[in-house]
């Protein structure tokens, strides 16, 4: 039988407070992990911590971790190493758009998607890294984007992170693979989440027209992957990237 078992485990997911991060969290929790939850708004971290842990019985923290600020990041990190000595598992699942056509993007519009999506994963990564090293194993899985293959109008900025966070997957694997860290990514297409409920129903439709299994993805389905990227089964499986879009890429 597949079974996963992750009680061992500690794990932090950086943008987790809803859509795919928050069912991430779930997932693992589920499988036994403790679960340290992150997002901007400490209140909400704590109230998703507080209900993982109600539902599962796993052992979890609610810390604000700004993406976009190096200080918040190592301060958040900070508490997670005093509580728990460090993590096992970093999902990198934080990510903004500040979407716009090219000839109107500015720099800031740029540079904050850059900071967030790309350097905030360099930041927390660069931290967390050290407590696997010591112990001699660790998961590491970025969340990409099909449009990081793919582009997309108006997210020149966010497809960029999404497609450099390929290259920082691969390099960093062949880095950390000598020390029993496996580092993997995963490219979702288009998933139900508040992102996606915002589009108007003609762009639903259009998008849907190029998804061979005619539907948007739900966020369990990425969850479900990050559980077993994170088990034993997948120890064999580093430098990857695994695609979750409904045949569309």
């Amino acid at each position: 039988m597949f079974c996963v078992d992750l009680s061992d485990k500690r794990a932090l997911i950086t943008g987790s407070t809803r859509g795919i991060g928050k069912s991430i969290a779930e997932f693992l929790a589920r499988a036994g992990a403790k679960v340290a939850i992150t997002g901007r708004d400490a209140s909400r971290a704590r109230e998703i911590a507080d209900k993982i842990r109600e539902d599962f019985g796993v052992e979890t923290l609610g810390i604000a971790m700004d993406m976009g600020s190096e200080d918040s990041i190592r301060q958040a990190y900070g508490e997670i190493e005093e509580k728990w000595g460090g993590v096992d598992i970093l999902v990198n699942n934080a990510g903004i758009t500040r979407d716009k056509l090219f000839l109107r993007m500015s720099l800031e519009d740029w540079e904050e998607v850059l900071r967030i999506n790309l350097t905030g994963s360099f930041l927390i990564t660069s931290l967390a890294v050290k407590a696997m090293l010591k112990a001699r194993w660790g998961r590491i899985i970025n969340i990409s984007s099909v449009v990081g293959f793919t582009g997309n109008i108006g997210q020149v900025n966010y497809s960029s992170t999404k497609s450099a966070l390929i290259g920082f997957t691969k390099s960093l694997a062949k880095e950390l693979a000598s020390r029993n860290i496996t580092v993997n990514a995963i490219a979702p297409g288009f998933i139900e989440t508040d992102m996606t409920a915002s589009l108007s129903e003609e762009i639903r439709q259009s998008y849907l027209k190029n998804i061979p299994l005619g539907r948007f993805g739900k966020p369990e389905d990425v969850a479900g992957l990050v559980v077993f990227l994170c088990s034993e089964y997948a120890s064999y499986i580093t430098g990857e990237v695994i695609h979750v879009n409904g045949g569309m890429y």
